[in-house]
């Protein structure tokens, strides 16, 4: 499986790395959580949700925060993500300002990974995913399903889009209502691993799925997210003890 590192750490080898979200709605707060993240020494990167920053659509204040969040975390990567209302966002931006939001990111190289999302418009897509390359960006692209688990052909075909489209790194988040849909996900992740060679996310959330954001190791899953303080999403477990398990799952 190909490897990307980022700063100085690696995705595809190895235990999942821990992400740990940002949800801070002024830049006070922002600056605040990664302060806390920092000093808990549980993650090995951060996600800076700007979909709940209250200024994100202020240029000025979303490059200085950046700047300052980049401060803080010193060499930790930063991966940001605007999460948009149809998958589970706070704020709802048209399909342009989206873009434009995520050109100025990379404008100003005021990340290191990037999240897109699958099913905007694939002109739009490819033309960021370039532009992000060109700065030395690296894309995640995503696609969330808050309501339902798809097929195993689905979810695969979905993965295999997404690298198709230039991601670095693909990742799926679903909603089981079974065992079985938490199973259809596991089995996509091992079909997938190897043959996409790319590193892959992928997740059940709530309490039913809880067991994919551990068991990242076995079936192919590089990152894993935890919380110091708020949830971004159901199911995400405490960063120490997620910490933990990852340490007592880890292969030989």
């Amino acid at each position: 499986m190909r490897i990307v590192k980022v700063r100085n750490v690696e995705f595809g080898t190895g235990r999942p790395k821990i992400a740990v979200p940002i949800t801070g709605k002024s830049s006070d707060d922002i600056i605040k959580q990664a302060e806390t993240i920092m000093s808990s020494n549980n993650a090995d990167l951060i996600e800076w949700r700007i979909d709940f920053f209250d200024q994100v659509e202020d240029t000025e204040k979303l490059v200085e925060t950046a700047k300052k969040l980049r401060q803080v975390m010193s060499e930790m990567p930063l991966l940001t993500a605007f999460r948009t209302h149809f998958e589970g966002g706070v704020k709802k931006l048209s399909e342009e300002e989206y873009f434009d939001i995520c050109r100025v990111l990379i404008k100003e190289r005021a990340t290191d990974l990037l999240d897109l999302e699958l099913f905007r418009k694939t002109s739009k897509l490819k033309e960021i995913i370039a532009e992000a390359h060109e700065n030395n960006i690296y894309i995640i692209m995503s696609n969330h399903d808050f309501d339902k688990t798809p097929a195993t052909s689905e979810l695969e075909r979905r993965l295999t889009l997404m690298k198709t489209f230039g991601a670095d790194i693909d990742k799926i988040a679903v909603m089981p209502n079974s065992a079985r849909d938490v199973l259809n996900l596991l089995l996509a992740t091992n079909n997938m691993k190897y043959k996409l060679n790319c590193p892959l996310i992928t997740m059940a959330m709530g309490d039913l799925g809880k067991v994919t954001r551990i068991s990242g190791e076995v079936f192919g899953s590089c990152l894993t997210f935890g919380t110091v303080g708020d949830a971004s999403a159901p199911g995400q477990i405490e960063s120490t003890n997620l910490k933990g398990i990852l340490k007592t799952l880890k292969l030989d």
